[in-house]
């Protein structure tokens, strides 16, 4: 424990916690990402498909003990160490409030501030060591977890800030021009979407509906397929699928250490967004955020189209898949290929194995 206390750099501390993070999101989200939409449009024909929902979004409100567990393991902490990691996580994630005298889930909590309290717990641990002996047991779940825990819940409303503003910003967005408006907005959720921010908080937070929650759903698939042609030649096929399925948040490494990803993904969010603005695609606020992960975009969309079905389907498929696909392509080749203005190894996801 000594001789990994000393050699550990605050870039390696970072990165081992973005990995973690990575891992715990696709272990986290991707049930109910793949599933939930499914097991919610059969419900009404047998009651087992509710129960079924109730485990794959169960399962997502394990994130941020997931996310805690997985950087404590990124640090090759003991087990004992590693669940207090998760314990404190959880409890600095804000997923759980006291409400009228009960426990409330609210979701996954705020990720920024699991990080920050899962990074805390792990220092402490690590600064602890081995100076509880055979107290270890009783004191150091006290010490390492509740204070790490503690520390986070007096963080939470200050960390939830950074949310708030970057929803008022965009908020301010939806006073510009129709197309202006959808392409920025698409830019900001396509890069929000890879990063520690919720964009379905920050939909709901700021209520965006119509072309706006469209444009919210756009960036973030066109953030989604663009990952996807990035990390399709340089991963196995696990990683893109996964993506696709929803889980761009695991590629936050990727941007962190490499933020040139932004820029095709943020220009194929404008070439998407501006298109779905051509093309009328709305949302609300409950469905913005989510791309086409569950289908939640496309389905809320098409309620608001008027006209042949088919045609409208058709306009789906255009705007959500083949527009996004081919312009991240045609960016993804421009960039690699003509401009060289990065190596196709900058989408590749690494674990902290991978790294040695």
């Amino acid at each position: 424990m000594d001789q990994t206390v000393n050699r550990i750099s605050a870039k390696d501390f970072i990165n081992k916690v973005l990995a973690g993070v990575a891992l715990g999101i696709v272990v986290g989200l991707i049930p109910n990402a793949i599933l939930g939409e499914l097991f919610k449009a059969l419900t009404p024909y047998h009651p087992i498909f509710a129960t079924l929902n109730s485990v794959v979004v169960g399962i997502q409100f394990t994130v941020p003990v997931l996310v805690g567990v997985l950087i404590g393991m990124q640090f090759k902490l003991n087990p004992i160490q590693t669940v207090i990691v998760g314990t404190a996580a959880f409890v600095g994630s804000g997923a759980a409030i006291f409400k009228e005298n009960a426990w409330v889930l609210t979701g996954i909590g705020d990720l920024i501030n699991t990080m920050i309290t899962a990074s805390i717990a792990v220092l402490l641990i690590l600064w602890i060591k081995d100076r509880l002996g055979s107290l270890t047991i009783i004191l150091l779940p006290i010490i390492a977890g509740g204070i790490a825990g503690f520390i986070g819940i007096i963080l939470l409303p200050y960390v939830k800030l950074i949310t708030s503003s970057l929803g008022q910003l965009i908020n301010s967005f939806t006073t510009l021009q129709p197309i202006v408006m959808c392409l920025l907005i698409a830019i900001s959720f396509s890069i929000l979407i890879v990063s520690p921010i919720s964009t379905v908080a920050i939909s709901m937070a700021i209520g965006i509906s119509g072309l706006a929650s469209g444009a919210a759903n756009l960036g973030v698939a066109a953030a989604a397929c663009m990952l996807v042609v990035g990390t399709v030649r340089v991963n196995k096929a696990g990683v893109p699928i996964a993506v696709f399925l929803g889980a761009m948040k695991m590629m936050m490494p990727n941007l962190l250490k490499y933020p040139i990803i932004a820029l095709p993904i943020a220009l194929t969010a404008a070439v998407t967004g501006v298109a779905g603005s051509l093309m009328g695609i709305q949302g609300t606020k409950e469905s913005a955020g989510f791309g086409f992960s569950g289908l939640v975009g496309p389905i809320n969309a098409f309620k608001f189209m008027e006209g042949n079905a088919m045609m409208n389907l058709l306009l789906l498929i255009l705007v959500y898949f083949v527009i996004p696909f081919v312009s991240a392509f045609i960016f993804h080749y421009l960039f690699t290929k003509v401009f060289k203005l990065y190596d196709s190894d900058v989408f590749k996801f690494q674990t902290e194995s991978e790294d040695k």
